[in-house]
């Protein structure tokens, strides 16, 4: 039998926190004493290539901080990336509601992330606990808001647009992945994730 729906999800600000946010990058600069105006034109510049596996974690930070001697070492900077991140309430709710709901419901996450931090996350917080399938920019090349990436989890999920639901924290992400047909939901906390999910049982 075919499952009812296809539930796609974002994992930063969704199920985790956003972890190398601006607020993050602020708190570094402070932190470590360095110029975050100067490092976020450097993040701009790069991140995106980051994003879709062109280059990696090291070679993004060479590029935004490392391109001089610093007093602080890379693995300081790397361990307090990964130290802004932290679940959210639907996080472990959603593992519930899954496997309770497994026979009619298959969960994928569509994310932008780069590779490092993006298994990383996976790993810490047992995201596999929460999904079937990852389609993460770092993997395919390619990253939100290309519609590509929407069309491309479809294919893996074999599911036509109307089969399909969607959750981001973004409303411009919310808006590209209306454009493929499918119903689309700007996530704003556990509330909405359970209104949307438990009325289609």
């Amino acid at each position: 039998m075919p499952f009812k729906k296809i539930i796609f999800l974002d994992i930063g600000g969704v199920l985790l926190s956003n972890g190398w946010s601006h607020d993050a990058r602020r708190s570094a600069a402070e932190k470590f004493g360095f110029s975050y105006e100067e490092m976020n034109i450097l993040h701009e510049f790069i991140f995106n290539v980051y994003e879709i596996g062109k280059i990696t974690l090291d070679q993004y930070l060479d590029t935004t901080l490392f391109y001089k001697d610093r007093p602080f070492t890379k693995e300081a900077i790397i361990n307090f990336m990964q130290e802004q991140s932290y679940e959210l309430p639907a996080r472990n709710w959603l593992v519930k509601f899954r496997e309770e709901n497994r026979h009619q419901f298959r969960f994928i996450s569509i994310n932008n992330e780069g590779k490092e931090l993006n298994d990383y996350r996976i790993k810490k917080f047992r995201m596999h606990e929460c999904f079937d399938a990852f389609v993460s920019s770092c993997d395919v090349g390619m990253r939100k808001p290309d519609p590509g990436i929407f069309q491309l989890a479809m294919g893996i999920a074999q599911a036509k647009p109307e089969q399909c639901i969607y959750f981001d924290d973004r409303q411009i992400l919310v808006d590209a992945a209306l454009k493929t047909g499918m119903r689309c939901y700007r996530h704003t906390g556990l509330e909405n994730l359970q209104a949307v999910l438990e009325n289609l049982l």
